[in-house]
């Protein structure tokens, strides 16, 4: 402080050139070795409080990462084994996918074959069907033909029944008066 005062002194001296004499009256003067041993107290208590704040925040953080790492490593441990166990049920499924496939090939090609033994069974029995409606529509033409013989023979017996009957009373007739005549 006093070399500054002394130093604006000597620039305003400078200034107002030597026709000026100043005289001052300073109080006297204060120990600097003493303000500055309290200032640096002061400084030094205020670095051991931040020190502190700092540490306390540092070991509050410090425990906190380490519940986070070690929360997040549990975690981790959970999703690994989680992923182990999807992994697992993936190629469970995969597997049975495949053995779902094959079986669904195998089935279409019994369902093939089936389909073609039918088919051909199915073409058989169409055939076996067509002969034997075939059979049945000349059985039938047979026997409309039959009743139409049937009722010409019936209408002929009918007609000859007829006759005879008329011979008949012709001849009774006939006997009765050969009868009658011979006796």
């Amino acid at each position: 402080m006093r070399n500054n005062q002394a130093g604006e002194v000597n620039a305003l001296r400078a200034q107002l050139g030597t026709r000026v004499n100043v005289e001052m009256n300073a109080a006297p003067s204060v120990d600097l070795n003493r303000v500055l041993s309290e200032v640096r107290e002061e400084y030094e208590n205020l670095m051991e409080r931040n020190l502190r704040d700092v540490e306390g925040m540092f070991f509050a953080r410090s425990a906190e990462l380490d519940r986070e790492v070690s929360s997040g490593a549990a975690q981790l441990q959970s999703v690994n084994n989680e992923l182990i166990d999807l992994k697992r049920s993936a190629q469970t499924l995969e597997i049975e996918l495949e053995s779902q496939l094959h079986l669904r090939s195998a089935l279409q090609g019994t369902l093939s074959e089936t389909e073609a033994t039918y088919s051909s069974q199915l073409s058989q029995l169409q055939c076996m069907i067509n002969n034997i409606e075939a059979q049945l529509s000349q059985i039938r033409s047979d026997i409309e033909q039959q009743n139409c013989e049937y009722q010409i023979l019936m209408d002929q017996k009918t007609h000859l029944e007829m006759e005879i009957s008329t011979y008949r009373q012709l001849l009774d007739r006939h006997d009765i008066q050969y009868v009658t005549k011979h006796f």
